[in-house]
């Protein structure tokens, strides 16, 4: 098990907006977070990540065996959790070129390897665009392949990502899906990959480029079901959100 979630509550500015949460996610495996805006999915992402404004009331994280509940947001990422934002500040005086050198090689003075020169060329990344300050006057799809650019440097071992499909046409939205599945090691056996990923998304777009292996709904703080993607995508189309709520009613009547 690489990522392990047990009885999560979480607040935010002393409201609570999580309860309940039990999630598992082995290594290899891909899950999907779907649900309405305000439902609590980019809550659920955050406390993942263990940013201080979402406090942790009850429940635990436990990531490759280790109770990280109570690390930094740094020590999670030395761990191996790296992180795609739908919406990343902007980091004026960085430019994303030193910034994949820091990720890299550590060394701003060091030239990219020519393997990370291919991923910029792929992601359509000259050297102008490398030049200039991380985010800063970003269309929507350059945010979203920089991000994907800086976790393919990163290679880290769990992988979250935060709407992927939102905000970007149809091209760009193809162009990451084929990195996600790079990064998720998806063109090799089931059984022989090691990175895991967690999708959040509101559309569901993306599941059209890259295959989930367990869906999850979750509405108002809480997780109302969980299956077979392709079934619970179909239902939400059919019935929205709200069918999934109905379905959880019942099978708690039913137990």
């Amino acid at each position: 098990m690489l990522l392990k979630i047990e009885d999560l509550a979480v607040q935010v500015e002393g409201k609570q907006v999580l309860k309940d949460i039990d999630l598992c996610i082995k290594e290899g495996e891909t899950h999907v977070l779907l649900g309405p805006n305000g439902g609590g999915k980019s809550t659920l992402f955050m406390s993942i990540l263990g940013f201080p404004n979402y406090k942790i009331t009850n429940g635990n994280i436990i990531f490759k065996g280790e109770d990280i509940t109570n690390l930094t947001t740094t020590e999670r990422v030395q761990k191996g959790i790296g992180v795609s934002f739908q919406t990343p500040p902007a980091i004026r005086g960085v430019s994303v070129e030193n910034l994949l050198r820091l990720i890299e090689n550590k060394d701003i003075e060091k030239e990219l390897s020519p393997k990370m020169q291919n991923l910029c060329t792929k992601l359509k990344f000259n050297q102008d665009f490398l030049k200039r300050d991380v985010n800063l006057g970003f269309s929507g799809g350059e945010v979203k392949r920089s991000e994907i650019l800086q976790l393919l440097a990163q290679k880290p071992e769990f992988v979250m990502f935060d709407e992927p499909d939102s905000g970007v046409d149809i091209e760009n939205v193809e162009l990451i899906a084929e990195e996600i599945n790079e990064l998720l090691e998806k063109n090799t056996k089931p059984k022989q990959r090691t990175r895991s990923g967690l999708l959040i998304t509101h559309l569901g777009y993306i599941l059209n480029y890259v295959n989930a292996d367990i869906a999850h709904v979750l509405l108002d703080g809480e997780i109302a079901c969980s299956g077979n993607p392709e079934e619970i995508i179909q239902d939400v189309k059919t019935e929205g959100f709200r069918g999934c709520v109905e379905c959880a009613e019942c099978i708690s009547k039913s137990c």
